[in-house]
């Protein structure tokens, strides 16, 4: 197996908005996440964040503690959040083993134990999507699946935004120390995501792109409500959102989009808006 990580530090807005495209790519869409048998992080500041891929195929991978942790075990003052988009695979936590299908997810508590990823199939590899945030207690390490969801349907087909959210490793559903995370689904005919667009200046975002064909793209929207910008993404991609930037997305293609969250406050509803007809 191999991990790969690299780190991105936090920008202040009033640089980031004279960011040409290259500089907006680098800071923060993150464009590789899976390939067999590799680990793949990035260790974001903010929040510090981390936002990672594991596809074991031939191997079971380790969530190894990476050099930045200065730390025995990954989870040593960490929680974390994964996601399985691809074939069934298992999660091993210390002396507890947890499968996950497609769509299904687990939250694991701090604590001083090894974290592996296994493959039920080479042929049809797991990929494991996970959000990692610093932990100052340890909650016990659950499965959760969409039936136990706290689900919101959202928007209409004619507004091209009907979507369920499905807010599943949230304090609504189990006890988390600042990590949040859910899935958006969105209905066939829809391709806006989160509009009117919101900051919550208490918390920063991760959002990962999936379900979108190959030959399709999104386009996420970020940055200060009066200085957007964009970022084309395709899928299995994800990109950072800074507490002060929107992020919002529409694509040429219906989708889904797993978001997690890490910052001081877990209310979902902690959401600073923008009317549409406001945004520049």
């Amino acid at each position: 197996m191999k991990t790969n990580y690299e780190i991105r530090y936090a920008a202040n807005p009033e640089d980031a908005r004279h960011y040409d495209t290259a500089r907006l790519r680098h800071d923060f869409l993150i464009e590789r996440l899976f390939a067999d048998d590799e680990v793949n992080m990035v260790y974001s500041m903010y929040d510090r964040m981390i936002v990672g891929g594991a596809m074991p195929v031939a191997e079971t991978l380790t969530l190894e503690a990476i050099d930045p942790l200065k730390a025995q075990w990954f989870t040593q003052r960490r929680e974390v959040g994964v996601y399985n988009v691809g074939g069934e695979g298992v999660v091993s936590v210390g002396d507890q083993q947890f499968t996950l299908g497609f769509k299904e997810a687990l939250y694991i508590g701090r604590g001083d134990r090894d974290v592996t990823f296994a493959s039920a199939d080479a042929s049809q590899p797991a990929k494991f999507y996970f959000n990692s945030a610093t932990a100052h207690t340890a909650y016990p390490c659950r499965k959760v699946t969409k039936q136990d969801a706290v689900v919101a349907h959202m928007g209409s087909l004619e507004m091209s935004n009907e979507r369920n959210i499905n807010k599943m490793l949230v304090n609504q559903v189990l006890p988390t120390c600042q990590l949040q995370m859910g899935m958006t689904e969105l209905a066939p005919g829809s391709v806006w995501n989160t509009m009117p667009a919101h900051v919550h200046s208490r918390r920063m975002e991760a959002y990962f792109y999936f379900e979108l064909p190959q030959d399709q793209a999104v386009c996420h929207f970020m940055g200060e409500p009066q200085e957007t910008r964009h970022l084309w993404l395709h899928n299995e991609q994800a990109v950072l959102s800074p507490e002060w930037s929107i992020h919002s997305a529409a694509a040429t293609h219906n989708y889904t989009f797993i978001w997690g969250m890490a910052g001081e406050n877990l209310d979902y509803g902690d959401q600073d808006f923008s009317l549409i007809t406001d945004l520049k």
